[in-house]
């Protein structure tokens, strides 16, 4: 490589890939990348079909009928889900050996697209604004890649394509319908999430902590309506919500730790019908964040104890009721390193960043990772000739990313249970 990793891939992919390290025992690995990017022109057709026909929640009958039609012929045994419109497929060895899972979440958000693409979203209020056509093309052409390569493989490889990531749990009912209890269950779980806000093709992770918890809360405040002109004989909700809303605030700089932090934002507020009447409820609506389960529960707590308190001091009542949602999402720190000693070996030593802090947006594969050994790495798919740092954002309505980097993400993809069965079979 001449120069840094950043310039390399400003310009594409390096053409000189070096052996990859930790697959030194495996025959032809350093054509894992070369072979991706054979494939990588049906990659981005896949990729451009499905991001132009986006699907929501968990019923994404399109979407998995486009799944199982790629797959076909390759062998796998296939299983849909009951629930959802999940696709599990399993490549198995039938040798002794590990099983790993690979996830590729399949569903879009509901906002419309407003970008210049040829294959923009043709489906109003959909928009496949975090990448996820970008993970299921990906993992499609990685199956493909580990059919050919299965005379080196040991045990299965487990293809989950999960709908339902975007706030609907997914993950959860794939696992309740017996994704991780089949055979002899799993021993490895991984997953690929694209940004645009890294530069295209470097791979980001870390051990522990990657990304943080999300609930939901509402606060209800009960005071006594009246009229405008006479508030002493009512009582006022809006500034009681108000005194709330600035406490809270405070009470997450004072109660929970600098170094486990806490996030609390209040999104949405809902209070009277017109300007001179004196309403009787008041509705506080937002989120919580956290990076441990400790501070997930220690704010949840205390958001319950200061909303009464500061209500039953002006003689009101508040009820906070929190729709926990996804847990905190944590990577295996010895899972998280060899991931990034593998793509040091597709990629060349500096593709590889440790991240410093998690992300604090929630990922439903968090239920895998509670389960299984395993780690979530983010692929850079920053536009070409963008910035990364001013580059629209996962869940931005002008989001775009590179297609040329969903070859890294093919093979690495690939590379994962490659390695853990050379491992295997060194032992």
């Amino acid at each position: 490589m001449t120069g840094s990793p950043a310039q390399e891939l400003s310009c594409g992919y390096p053409r000189s890939w070096k052996r990859l390290s930790t697959l030194e025992i495996m025959e032809n690995s350093h054509l894992l990348v070369t072979e991706a990017e054979g494939l990588l022109p049906e990659t981005i057709r896949f990729r451009r079909d499905l991001h132009q026909h986006p699907e929501l929640g968990l019923a994404l009958p399109r979407t998995q009928e486009k799944i199982i039609e790629a797959l076909a012929g390759l062998g796998l045994t296939i299983s849909l889900g009951k629930s959802l419109s999940s696709v599990t497929a399993i490549l198995d060895t039938h040798r002794p050996g590990p099983t790993v899972l690979l996830r590729a979440d399949m569903d879009a958000l509901p906002m419309d697209e407003d970008t210049d693409l040829d294959f923009k979203s043709s489906v109003p209020g959909a928009m496949h604004g975090c990448g996820h056509d970008t993970h299921v093309a990906m993992l499609v052409s990685a199956a493909k890649l580990l059919v050919d390569h299965q005379s080196e493989l040991r045990g299965r490889v487990i293809f989950m394509f999960q709908p339902g990531e975007e706030g609907h749990g997914g993950a959860a009912l794939m696992i309740e319908e017996g994704l991780l209890t089949s055979g002899d269950g799993v021993d490895l779980a991984f997953a690929i999430h694209a940004t645009p806000t890294a530069p295209a093709g470097m791979i980001a992770t870390r051990g522990g902590t990657i990304m943080a918890s999300s609930d939901e809360f509402t606060i209800n405040i009960v005071g006594r309506g009246g009229h405008a002109s006479s508030p002493h004989t009512a009582l006022d909700p809006i500034p009681i919500a108000c005194e709330i809303v600035l406490a809270a605030q405070s009470m997450v700089t004072r109660k929970i730790n600098a170094f486990d932090p806490a996030i609390l934002t209040v999104a949405h507020l809902v209070a009277g019908t017109t300007s001179n009447v004196i309403p009787e409820v008041a509705l506080v609506h937002g989120t919580l964040r956290a990076v441990s389960a400790r501070t997930r529960e220690l704010v949840r707590e205390e958001l319950k104890k200061l909303a009464s308190g500061i209500a039953v001091a002006h003689g009101a009542t508040a009820e906070v009721v929190v729709r926990l949602g996804y847990p905190v999402t944590v990577n295996d720190a010895s899972v998280a390193t060899w991931a990034r000693e593998i793509v040091d070996g597709l990629l060349g030593e500096g593709f590889a960043i440790e991240m410093p802090t998690p992300v604090m947006g929630a990922e439903d594969f968090s239920y895998v990772l509670e389960q299984v050994p395993g780690a979530l790495v983010f692929l850079g798919m920053c536009p070409e000739g963008v910035n990364f740092f001013e580059a629209a954002p996962n869940h931005s309505n002008r989001m775009v990313l590179n297609e040329s980097a969903m070859a890294a993400g093919v093979a690495l993809y690939a590379a994962v249970p490659l390695t853990k069965s050379a491992e295997f079979a060194a032992v």
